[in-house]
């Protein structure tokens, strides 16, 4: 929902209603995750996207006639692979999305939502997405943080539901997760009946970048175009400076290793924030990955330089007293081996490996490769969201 916000809120706020569907979970080469979202409009206006091209064309006539009635809709889409594209899904994959209609009267929190996006803060939406009981479902609550000013908002039709539902839906918020989740129909953990939608939306996870160089500033435009919230560090203020990298979001003057220490102390970096080093002078970067190289929750640490600096960098970490485990976290020389000259173009080679080790990618060409496109993580607390390990049945597929 965050990609189409703007034009959900303007039309909301005009007491117009709009149809919404949303990717609410996914199998095998499905080309957009659970999260993603289309809107029709009372225009007739399409935003948004749910599967790349392959089924808005149905998705846009299903919420019409959802916006008619008023009675939301779960549809799968997907065939197998043979027989995609009569179809239309000619990835082959398999997706769940839910439609509903959405105005002041069935989402009078939506406000509030936007609100909380735009300036940052932890939010997720919980929709009832299948229910026993028709009532139920388009139901939904906004879940904060528990110390937020109005943690909770709405209901889902029992406190039972409300109350088991909003203990899971923090965990999955504290890690910015999406997925959906099945509980018996009165909110039992254990059983089946009811299937919610979480639609987490947590802040913009950090890019930090160390070294105020050329290559900086192409990094930190590729981080931001990926969503990173970006800040650039240096402790020499005549380089460290806004100008010199307008696609950043801060710009810090400090020595790097107090930076992140601070940094760390503080709170701020999680199992998303990614590290890049560009310094490769010693005086920097050895203390800077000492602090680095020891969070235990930042997904990745790369050091840029030629083999012998790191061969050096790495005597002088030992030195230091990290470990081989500790050393080996940092990738170094960073990126991937694209050929890269230009900074842009190592800049590219530093997101692909930074989005080939999120998603568990091989960073080999696809062209040279059999089986899925898109694979599961390595890590189950970066899956992506809504991933489903099983594959539907071919009488649970409908042929269009």
């Amino acid at each position: 929902m965050r990609e189409v916000m703007d034009e959900l809120l303007e039309w909301w706020q005009d007491g117009e209603t709009i149809g919404v569907g949303t990717v609410v979970a996914t199998w095998r080469s499905a080309p957009r995750p659970a999260g993603a979202a289309m809107l029709v409009g009372p225009d007739g206006t399409a935003v948004g996207s749910v599967s790349g091209g392959c089924v808005e064309g149905a998705v846009y006539e299903l919420a019409q006639q959802v916006v008619s009635d008023g009675s939301p809709v779960l549809h799968r889409y997907g065939v197998s692979d043979g027989d995609a594209f009569a179809v239309g899904l000619t990835c082959g994959g398999v997706l769940d999305v839910f439609v509903e209609s959405v105005s002041r009267e069935t989402f009078p929190e939506l406000a509030d939502v936007a609100a909380d996006l735009a300036a940052g803060r932890p939010v997720a939406v919980v929709t009832v997405v299948d229910h026993p009981d028709a009532a139920w479902v388009g139901r939904r609550l906004v879940v904060r943080p528990e110390e937020a000013d109005a943690p909770v908002q709405g209901g889902l039709g029992s406190q039972r539901a409300d109350d088991a539902v909003t203990d899971d839906v923090r965990g999955l918020l504290a890690q910015g997760r999406s997925t959906l989740l099945t509980y018996g129909p009165d909110g039992q953990r254990r059983g089946e009946g009811m299937r919610v939608f979480c639609a987490s939306y947590a802040p913009r996870p950090r890019m930090l970048v160390f070294g105020a160089i050329d290559f900086a500033a192409a990094v930190a435009r590729v981080g931001s175009f990926l969503g990173y919230r970006v800040t650039v560090c240096d402790a020499r203020p005549v380089f460290a400076t806004p100008a010199r990298f307008p696609e950043a979001d801060e710009v810090i003057v400090e020595w790097p290793h107090r930076y992140l220490r601070r940094q760390a102390q503080a709170g701020t970096l999680d199992a998303r924030t990614v590290i890049a080093v560009l310094t490769h002078d010693p005086k920097f970067d050895v203390p800077l990955l000492e602090e680095a190289l020891r969070l235990p929750e930042v997904a990745y640490v790369g050091a840029m330089g030629s083999r012998r600096t790191h061969d050096d960098r790495l005597a002088r970490l030992r030195e230091a007293g990290l470990s081989e485990a500790e050393l080996r976290r940092m990738s170094s020389p960073i990126g991937l081996d694209l050929g890269a000259r230009t900074p842009e173009e190592t800049a590219v080679s530093i997101a692909a490996e930074i989005i080939a080790l999120r998603w568990g990618g091989s960073g080999q060409r696809l062209a040279e490769l059999d089986g899925r496109i898109h694979e599961s993580a390595a890590h189950p607390d970066v899956a992506p969201a809504g991933q489903q390990d099983e594959q539907p049945t071919a009488a649970e597929v409908p042929a269009g």
